[in-house]
């Protein structure tokens, strides 16, 4: 495995694996949960769309945080340039540390699935991690792929990252097929995080269990690296039949979470939300008007207004 120290410019710890979880703990009607921020007043979106590996921007509806518009017209605004040319799961990073409000990243999966199989892709493609940058969220620049996966391997999927306050890294992970680590399902991928307090120690992931095709959450107080339940227990799950799990804070009601799960097998990412973030009995199905179908594997980002404005002149 190659060093990382240049993938988004910072220190970072890398993995394709997860801390080992329990079910001792009981978090259910836990106050893991941010206030509302009257600063935030509208929400960013990237995703690709089924057979188009680029990145599509979508901006909110004012506030409401599951009704989007596109933006650019509905054409992409990030094509690759580099690798196979097409990109899937992008994945919208907050700088950390003195990047904190100063840049942010999109990475993503180098897979243009119509130039490869399936099959060859996991053993042979997809061995680094595209990433672009922005200063204000609306101009993306600096494309660059960082081969991360060896000669004889493949599979860097669903790459994401996030600041680890703790360790002044930024955690970088995606999903590969291989072992690292003896945990149980072993088969899981689409790991996608959200803190739930500004300790650094406090967050929930959201998990696709490969094998069952269902999608669950873990919770832990203790960093990214401590110990993480499984709240409910080892069968206790948000959905089936779905993947690419999304999760972001509500702006306006405090405690409240939003998760945007893509059925693949049929018309893409459907919103789901609840104020009680570490269970995996509490979410229900939102409304989906105003909600675009067809939108895939992705990420959404609250937003101020002052980068809302923006986005909307420059991208209409």
């Amino acid at each position: 495995m190659v060093s990382l120290k240049t993938l988004l410019g910072a220190g970072l710890a890398a993995t394709s694996a997860l801390a080992n979880p329990i079910q001792s703990i009981d978090f259910t009607g836990s106050s893991l949960a941010p206030r509302a921020d009257p600063n935030l007043t509208g929400y960013l979106g990237a995703f690709f769309l089924g057979a188009d590996p680029y990145v599509y921007l979508y901006l909110s509806n004012g506030n409401n945080p599951t009704s989007f518009r596109a933006l650019n017209g509905g054409s992409p605004v990030i094509r690759p340039t580099k690798g196979t040319g097409g990109v899937r799961d992008p994945a919208i990073v907050e700088g950390g540390g003195a990047q904190k409000g100063k840049k942010w990243y999109i990475v993503g999966t180098d897979l243009d699935i119509g130039k490869t199989t399936w099959d060859a892709a996991q053993r042979q493609g997809s061995k680094g991690i595209f990433v672009w940058e922005s200063t204000d969220l609306v101009n993306w620049s600096s494309e660059r792929l960082v081969v991360v996966e060896n000669a004889n391997a493949g599979m860097v999927w669903a790459p994401e990252a996030i600041w680890d306050p703790t360790k002044g890294q930024y955690l970088v992970h995606w999903a590969s097929k291989f072992t690292y680590i003896d945990k149980s399902p072993t088969n899981i991928i689409d790991l996608n995080i959200l803190p739930t307090s500004s300790d650094g120690r406090s967050f929930v992931r959201f998990l696709k269990d490969e094998s069952l095709k269902t999608v669950f959450v873990e919770v832990t107080t203790t960093g990214l690296f401590g110990t993480w339940t499984r709240p409910g227990g080892s069968s206790a799950i948000i959905a089936s039949g779905v993947e690419g799990p999304a999760a972001y804070w509500d702006n306006q009601v405090a405690g409240k979470a939003h998760v945007l799960l893509d059925f693949y097998g049929d018309d893409g990412y459907r919103p789901y939300e609840t104020t009680n973030v570490a269970s995996n009995s509490g979410w229900t199905a939102s409304s989906r008007t105003g909600f675009p179908s067809g939108l895939r594997h992705g990420g959404v980002l609250p937003i101020n207004q002052t980068v809302y404005d923006a986005l909307g002149r420059r991208w209409g």
